[in-house]
């Protein structure tokens, strides 16, 4: 062949290309629009249930610190003041409920303790001197007749010979353990002397009885205070069992009987007791006197010992003499076994 076709002269034919296909504009946009539907909804559930479903929860926050030998955990200062405080309400919660006695427990009066009290605690308006405190409503002013006009009248009684005459009598004992000497025959000697003096007194009289050892403790009948009582026979008698009830032990404190007595204002204070230590003082002998010489008292002084005659230094003598009182001492070793005295004096 002396001529080649002009079809296959210019080399080999290439392969037909692939027409590519555009992706449609319109469908670009419709997966844009649902991707930021879709996106806008999240945020949007979110944000409420953030607000108002959910209430707000404290979120705790921990410094962790490493030390060589373990890992420690502090809270911040603003959380541990709070942790502090709900720590603290806790606790007193829990005292006070361990505190609380049982619903069903039936705890006996400490009537010992709660006179002891009295007697330590001063009235509003007092000196604040131990023995001061009585109720102020019971108080009476020197001159005043708390029976009412016409509803006293003064008489005369005794305590181991010695006499003491007015309407308002009070009776301040020795109970300390020293009474209980001698077979306890000074405290049942002091017992039936007080019972004898209390049964002169009448309804128109006024007593009071005070036993005292290291405290003082008036006759206070249930439902009352300490004061001063009529001598009717129903209070005398609950007074007799208050005698005939007391026990000695303890010690002696003689100043704060005595102030507690002159607190309410007697005409006539017996003042009973066999301890010559402790003494009282000059100054307490002077501050008894003036208070004495304010309520118009009197008082006498009994003094038990286990000697033949009455000591010389006894400053029992100087606290008769002082407010215009008779002293008289008793040789406890003459007492008969049942305690009883009949001996008058010399």
């Amino acid at each position: 062949m002396s001529s080649l076709d002009p079809a296959h002269s210019a080399g080999p034919t290439p392969y037909p290309s692939t027409p590519r296909r555009a992706f449609p504009a319109w469908l670009m946009s419709v997966l844009l629009h649902v991707v930021l539907m879709t996106s806008g909804a999240i945020l949007l559930a979110t944000t409420r249930g953030g607000t108002e479903q959910e209430p707000d929860r404290p979120v705790g926050i921990a410094i962790v610190e490493a030390l060589p030998d373990r890992t420690q955990y502090t809270t911040p200062p603003d959380l541990q003041v709070q942790e502090a405080v709900e720590g603290e309400a806790n606790d007193q919660a829990a005292a006070m409920a361990a505190a609380a006695p049982p619903a069903d427990l039936d705890a006996p009066l400490d009537l010992e303790g709660v006179l002891a009290e009295l007697s330590e605690t001063p009235m509003p308006g007092s000196v604040g001197t131990t023995g001061d405190a009585l109720q102020g409503s019971d108080t009476a002013l020197p001159g005043t007749d708390p029976l009412g006009d016409g509803g006293s009248k003064p008489t005369t009684t005794k305590v181991f010979g010695v006499s003491g005459t007015g309407s308002r009598f009070i009776y301040v004992f020795d109970r300390s353990d020293s009474m209980n000497g001698h077979s306890g025959r000074p405290l049942q000697a002091a017992k039936i002397e007080l019972i004898k003096s209390l049964r002169t007194l009448t309804e128109q009289q006024q007593f009071q009885i005070v036993f005292y050892n290291n405290r003082s403790q008036p006759f206070v009948p249930t439902g009352s205070t300490a004061r001063m009582f009529e001598g009717s026979e129903v209070m005398r008698k609950r007074a007799e069992d208050f005698v005939r009830n007391m026990t000695a032990f303890g010690g002696t404190e003689h100043e704060a009987a005595l102030k507690m007595a002159l607190r309410m204002g007697p005409d006539v204070i017996f003042f009973l007791t066999d301890a010559r230590i402790p003494r009282l003082t000059g100054r307490q002998l002077r501050e008894i006197r003036a208070r004495a010489e304010r309520a118009g008292t009197t008082i006498h002084a009994i003094e038990f010992g286990a000697e033949p005659a009455a000591p010389d230094d006894s400053f029992l003598r100087e606290l008769a003499a002082d407010n215009g009182g008779q002293y008289r001492y008793l040789d406890v070793r003459q007492f008969r076994a049942d305690g009883a005295w009949d001996t008058e004096p010399q």
